[in-house]
């Protein structure tokens, strides 16, 4: 009896505890100071589109670009544009020494003249025995021997023409030109280095022809299509997202290492300096309607996820079930806890209290760093 007695006090004493410690919390919460907040502090809760799709990996690489080359043994004179400047298209940019094709040339027009002034004598003395063998002047083998002398000056004349056009060529090889509007993406030679045939001097690209060269796992490829929107981010650029869509998906996959490769056809204008980084994105094979909230207003206590919900002006402290998390905005998916309409604080403090009021602002009161604060308690 003297036992069964002693556990009932034991029981009384833990409720009147229990009922102890929730009527302090209840007052500690009606004790703290009413939390201030402003619209950008708060988020409701929505339906939200949520895309899903696989990895796509790769670099940011212009579509129009020009390894420029020389093409004739020269030295660098002068090079005229720097890495990073704009070009026109038909600006010069290197030019090379063209004292030795300059005279070359020379050469050539001279010889082009020679053989067109023993062309017109041929011409004309052929014309002449014609004449004269009509008359019975002149014998057949006299006119043979001027035509047969025409045909091999009229031979001579037009490979001198082709000699003074491949010099006149050469010449024109000592300027190098942009092929097309762009940048200088590379510059590879100075003035007085040495340029044999095919040393790269210059590399233009066209930043307006940017596009994403990803590779795709071979397991997911069945799930892309041509036209998919794809989001990705490019290393050095931060949480900057940028979208495209697919424009082409390779028919066959790398021996090496299985993957496909796959053209992002970038939507609007990107950066010049995106070209020939690393970008990571997904591409969005397909879209569903979930509540979603920011990674922002969920606390984290272990395995257990809450958020902060705002009704009847004071604060709940609520458990909340997420799921996948939207890689384009960084979202999570609300499976239970939550309601659409529902609203939220959107960057929770550790200092807030289940059930501390709430107080509407027209803008914000507190630092950016804390967007919910406290209202100071007044002095009696």
């Amino acid at each position: 009896m003297r036992f069964t007695l002693t556990l009932l006090v034991i029981g009384l004493a833990s409720t009147l505890s229990a009922c102890n410690r929730g009527a302090d919390a209840k007052s500690q919460a009606a004790a703290a100071p009413a939390v201030l907040v402003a619209p950008e502090d708060v988020f409701t809760v929505k339906p939200s589109a949520l895309a899903a799709g696989p990895l796509v990996t790769g670099s940011i690489q212009p579509e129009r670009k020009a390894d420029l080359r020389a093409e004739v043994p020269a030295v660098v004179m002068a090079v005229h544009k720097e890495n990073g400047q704009s070009v026109q298209k038909g600006d010069l940019l290197v030019r090379l020494d063209d004292t030795s094709i300059r005279d070359g040339l020379v050469s050539a027009q001279e010889a082009e003249r020679a053989a067109s002034q023993a062309f017109d004598q041929a011409q004309r003395q052929s014309q002449r025995m014609k004449t004269l063998r009509e008359q019975g002047m002149a014998s057949a083998q006299q006119l043979e021997d001027a035509e047969i002398r025409r045909n091999t000056t009229q031979s001579d004349l037009s490979a001198a023409r082709t000699r003074l056009v491949a010099a006149r060529q050469q010449l024109q090889r000592t300027e190098v030109r942009a092929p097309f509007d762009g940048i200088v993406a590379e510059k590879k030679v100075s003035a007085g280095d040495t340029a044999q045939v095919g040393k790269e001097l210059l590399k233009v690209i066209d930043p307006r022809s940017l596009r994403f060269d990803g590779l795709v796992s071979s397991d997911a490829i069945q799930s892309v299509k041509v036209g998919q929107a794809v989001a990705f981010r490019v290393n050095g650029y931060g949480k900057q997202e940028f979208g495209g869509k697919v424009k082409f998906v390779s028919p066959t996959a790398n021996p090496m290492t299985r993957q496909v490769e796959v053209i992002v056809e970038i939507a609007g204008d990107a950066p010049a300096r995106l070209a020939g980084l690393y970008a990571e994105g997904r591409i969005e094979a397909s879209s569903s309607m979930a509540l979603m909230i920011p990674e922002s207003a969920i606390v984290r206590d272990g395995e257990r996820a809450f958020a902060w919900r705002i009704k009847d002006n004071a604060l709940h402290k609520v458990a909340v079930t997420v799921g996948d998390r939207d890689t384009r905005r960084g979202d999570r998916v609300v499976k239970s806890g939550l309601a659409d309409g529902d609203r939220l604080l959107r960057h929770p403090v550790a200092t807030l209290k289940d059930g501390q009021a709430v107080k509407d602002t027209a803008s914000a009161v507190a630092a950016p760093s804390a967007p919910a604060t406290a209202e100071a308690p007044k002095t009696p």
